[in-house]
């Protein structure tokens, strides 16, 4: 049974109707219903196709922090041979907001790297909701600079609402933090992907996915700023969020017109959270196919493409 959204409340109730005719039908308390059962959920498929179809920036935000979504430890569960997770930044200490390691996707060495939300209570106050402090971002440039020693291309996942910004993290260099591990990927030497799986976050999403290809997955939103946010410094109301999303141009399609993604990563009807095995899979043949097209070309041919990449966002719309 899925967790429905607000918007999602008239899929909700005829699913509900369904669920019930199952109950009664399995009591012996009704005739049979199997016919009307077809109907309900024929019902429901398309009108949870139509929302779909037509969601607002707003809505993709939801869907983006869906709690069932598929986060990072589920996409190395499905995509990462012989996974070996690396702890700590060496400076300060273990940041569980940010997971990296290396291990084999399709059979080729990788480095990974992500946010991790967490799925309960519990992984999410570990993980702190996959908020970083400044020890993750200086554990991924550890890691993206063991990946470029031994020449392993780097791969990104990010579903992050933001940085942590407590005092504690700044006290530690948050800014300096986020800085470095951009410049990091900016001057690697080996490609790096880059793939939004729910939340792009700010600045907390950048250090990590400067990358020589960014994808989003068609749900997932990216942006400078948490709609929240901006809706806070615009307007002074947080709950202008809706209107701060629709101004902000934070969806895939949108962020793909202005070239500022290099693809969007299909999902199944209702979000990710419906079919998490199939976006995973697909996720994997993109990271993939972008890692074959980009090992052909050397140190210096990576870092201009790169940098050429990002100096060209905003310049030719």
């Amino acid at each position: 049974m899925h967790s429905y959204l607000e918007f999602e409340k008239p899929v909700a109730d005829l699913e509900g109707q369904i669920q019930e005719l199952r109950a009664l039908a399995e009591k012996g308390e009704a005739v049979d219903v199997k016919d009307e059962i077809e109907k309900l959920e024929a019902k429901s498929a398309l009108a949870l196709t139509d929302l779909y179809l037509k969601l607002t920036p707003w809505q993709k935000t939801q869907v983006a922090r869906h709690p069932d979504r598929p986060h990072f430890v589920d996409y190395v569960a499905a995509l990462v041979e012989d996974f070996t997770p690396l702890a700590g930044d060496r400076t300060f200490g273990e940041d569980a907001a940010i997971v990296g390691g290396f291990g084999r996707i399709a059979g080729q060495p990788v480095a990974v790297i992500g946010h991790e939300k967490g799925s309960d209570t519990a992984s999410r106050l570990t993980h702190n909701f996959g908020m970083a402090k400044p020890e993750g971002y200086r554990k991924a440039v550890r890691i993206m600079e063991l990946a470029e020693r031994f020449g392993l291309p780097v791969v990104s996942l990010v579903d992050t609402a933001g940085a942590y910004p407590g005092i504690g993290a700044e006290e530690r260099g948050q800014a300096e933090a986020i800085a470095r591990s951009t410049d990091a990927c900016l001057g690697l030497g080996v490609p790096n992907v880059a793939v939004i799986i729910g939340e792009g976050g700010s600045g907390g999403a950048i250090a990590i996915a400067a990358a020589n290809r960014v994808y989003m997955l068609e749900h997932a939103i990216y942006s400078v700023i948490s709609p929240e946010g901006a809706a806070s410094i615009l307007w002074r109301d947080s709950a202008r969020a809706q209107d701060a999303a629709t101004g902000m141009k934070i969806t895939a399609q949108d962020l793909l017109k202005f070239k500022v993604i290099d693809g969007i990563v299909p999902e199944p009807v209702g979000g990710a959270h419906r079919a998490p095995e199939k976006v995973m899979a697909a996720t994997g043949e993109v990271i993939v196919r972008a890692l074959g097209e980009l090992a052909p070309l050397s140190a210096d041919e990576l870092r201009n493409a790169r940098f050429d990449k990002f100096l060209a966002i905003g310049r030719n719309l």
